[in-house]
């Protein structure tokens, strides 16, 4: 059973810039096509980047240019590099597989508040 835990999140003010880290657990790490997703309440996880096993990324239009996402299988990590922050990039960050979805993870907080 593959586990994630999510972690960097914080308050920051807009313009700012916070990296987002993802351990992951119980699976063979490398083979995964892997995504972070946000959350705010009353709606559901929005995917904002993938990157798959070749390393080739994906992300949607309103953070393109600004978030990177990349993974070191060695250390299996994904990680979300968010830079010019917005008030409305403020959710809970969650990792997991765009293709086989696993159990939620618990998250990390961002709130891009001045």
């Amino acid at each position: 059973q593959v586990q994630f835990v999510e972690s960097g999140g914080g308050l920051v003010q807009p313009g700012g810039s916070l990296r987002l880290s993802c351990l992951a657990s119980g699976s063979v790490f490398s083979i995964h096509h892997m995504g972070w997703y946000r959350q705010t309440p009353g709606e559901e996880h929005e995917l904002v980047a993938s990157i798959n096993v070749s390393g080739t990324t994906k992300y949607v239009d309103s953070v393109k240019g600004r978030f990177t996402i990349s993974r070191d299988n060695a250390k299996n990590t994904v990680y979300l590099q968010m830079n010019s922050l917005k008030p409305e990039d403020t959710a809970v960050y969650y990792c997991n597989r765009p293709l086989r979805l696993v159990d939620w993870g618990q998250g990390t907080q961002v709130t891009v508040s001045s």
